[in-house]
């Protein structure tokens, strides 16, 4: 049986204080919230300050595959 949690498609706000840049390994990302529920982030993007890479969250998920 899959749980609720499974279910759940929103990226927490809280996320963000673990997350590095794949590429150059920087730590913290900027956080563009463009939609949000609560503390959840639906849509939005990560930003690494230090490459100037942007990483796209759609229905909740992080993109978090660096840049070809």
């Amino acid at each position: 049986m899959i749980s609720a949690h499974v279910l759940e498609r929103e990226m927490k706000k809280d996320l963000v204080d673990i997350l590095a840049c794949p590429v150059c390994k920087h730590h913290p990302l900027e956080l563009q919230v463009e939609r949000a529920d609560a503390d959840e982030i639906v849509e939005g993007r990560l930003l690494c300050t230090r490459c100037d890479v942007a990483y796209v969250i759609e229905d909740g998920i992080p993109n978090l595959l660096p840049p070809e």
